[in-house]
């Protein structure tokens, strides 16, 4: 038999060229599936996609040409993890299960994690939600009912109501003897619950300690009674916050009454964490999430207000310039140079602007440190202001052989930055303070002021100092 380490390192095993992805997929792999569904080669692709993990199947049902996802899932039926779906972009799924009825719908659904499900279930329409429900038994149906009920992006759209919770009359011994003979424990989980006769968490045991621990050691003497509850309804930004500020792994989640009904995990997180990072970058632009696969049709619907409103913008700056129309019909350099001002002052802005609005989302920028970071900002923008302000005032005072337009445009451009960090800084956190989400609406707002300052600094200094 030949050894594997006798293999030539540059040459790969065998198995090696059809082998599941490791991390994500390529082109090549994309390609072979697509070729094998066109020739309806079900058992290439089978062979293919035996050991994928569902997020790699996700991501090859989205790269996939529409027309053949369709005869793909036919192909896998019997065969797909319930998690692919889970895993889909939320347009992918809805083209896919467009084309389902209930009770299939229902299949995939009921071996979902319940938080998922309800992922799932919440993007279909009330009646369709409906039917689905009546194919799943009543006690999961309950459950998922349940999870509907909370407000989107609530914890309790997190939360798992699968966990671990014991009286703390218990021993060891028997918490360990309960583990071994519950056939209903959850596939995941990190710590125990302790609870009191009303179900009320009172401390947490690790699962760790609780396997070093000695069989006849009471439960409530190794319990940390120091514990972080989520309300039920709490935004999952703030249930994320939390996770990230005290290096959570799980935590309960109690509802009105502070009663234990639900576990949210570190696993959700990482997903609610990534979503909100996206999210906030994606308003920032002015697109939405399902932009990449949805319609051609919602795509430009979803982005002609913003598209509108930056109109009215241009055209406030534009009436700006109208007013010193005079001045740039006396020296055309003018026109030629004012495009730099604009476009300084709106990146410059747009850059403080970005670090306010996640510093915002992260909850780092507060009422207490916004006075000492709105002064770094203001001085971090004299600075670049000042250091472009020479470059650009020197390459137009050579230019055009004018040190005074040199002069004009290196003044205005001093101003416009230092404005433009302030106003970086300051729209963000009003907004936040109106309770309007700065992501959204943030960038109109500085790149008006940044343009508008801009413009009328310099032709306003050129009107004063050449005419």
């Amino acid at each position: 038999m030949t050894d594997v380490q006798d293999k030539p390192q540059d040459e790969p095993l065998e198995d090696e060229e059809n082998a599941a992805p490791a991390y994500g997929l390529n082109d090549e792999i994309v390609q072979e599936i697509q070729d094998a569904i066109e020739r309806e080669d079900a058992a290439f692709i089978h062979e293919q996609l035996e050991d994928w993990y569902s997020a790699d199947t996700a991501d090859l049902i989205e790269q996939l040409k529409p027309k053949l996802r369709l005869p793909f899932l036919q192909i896998m039926a019997g065969r797909l993890d319930p998690d692919v779906y889970s895993d889909l972009d939320e347009n992918v799924r809805d083209h896919l299960v467009d084309d389902m009825d209930a009770a299939e719908i229902a299949a995939f659904v009921n071996e979902l994690e319940i938080d998922d499900a309800v992922d799932v279930l919440e993007d279909l329409e009330e009646d369709e939600q409906r039917d689905v429900l009546r194919e799943i038994p009543a006690d999961d149906r309950a459950a998922l009912q349940e999870g509907l009920s909370y407000g989107e992006d609530s914890a309790g759209r997190l939360m798992q109501r699968n966990l671990i919770a014991v009286p703390e009359y218990w021993n060891i011994g028997q918490t360990i003897d309960y583990l071994r003979d519950t056939d209903d424990l959850p596939d995941e989980f990190y710590e125990i619950f302790v609870v009191d006769p009303r179900h009320h968490p009172i401390g947490t045991i690790p699962l760790n300690h609780a396997m070093r621990s000695k069989r006849q050691v009471a439960v409530r003497d190794i319990m940390d009674e120091e514990q972080k509850l989520i309300p039920v309804d709490m935004d999952q930004e703030d249930v994320a916050y939390l996770f990230q500020q005290y290096r959570l792994t799980s935590a309960a989640v109690v509802n009105a009454d502070g009663a234990l009904i639900g576990v949210i995990t570190v696993d959700d997180i990482v997903d609610v964490i990534s979503e909100e990072a996206e999210e906030d970058i994606l308003r920032l632009g002015g697109v939405s999430e399902d932009d990449l696969f949805g319609s051609i049709w919602s795509t430009s619907r979803s982005r002609f207000l913003w598209l509108f409103v930056n109109l009215l913008t241009a055209i406030a700056a534009s009436v700006a310039i109208s007013f010193f129309d005079a001045t740039m019909e006396a020296i055309i350099a003018l026109a030629v140079l004012m495009p730099i001002v604009a476009s300084m002052g709106g990146n410059a802005g747009t850059q403080t602007m970005t670090v306010a609005v996640r510093a915002l989302a992260t909850k780092e920028l507060t009422a207490a440190n916004m006075f000492r970071i709105l002064s770094k900002e203001t001085v971090v923008a004299l600075l670049n202001g000042v250091v472009f302000a020479v470059l650009i005032g020197a390459i137009a005072w050579v230019w055009f052989e004018s040190s005074q337009i040199g002069m004009i445009i290196a003044t205005a451009m001093v101003f416009n930055i230092l404005i433009a960090g302030i106003a970086g800084m300051l729209v963000p956190v009003t907004l936040d303070r109106m309770n309007i989400d700065p992501a959204i609406a943030s960038s109109v707002f500085v790149t008006t002021v940044t343009d508008i300052v801009g413009f009328v600094a310099f032709l306003g200094l050129a009107t004063f100092v050449l005419l």
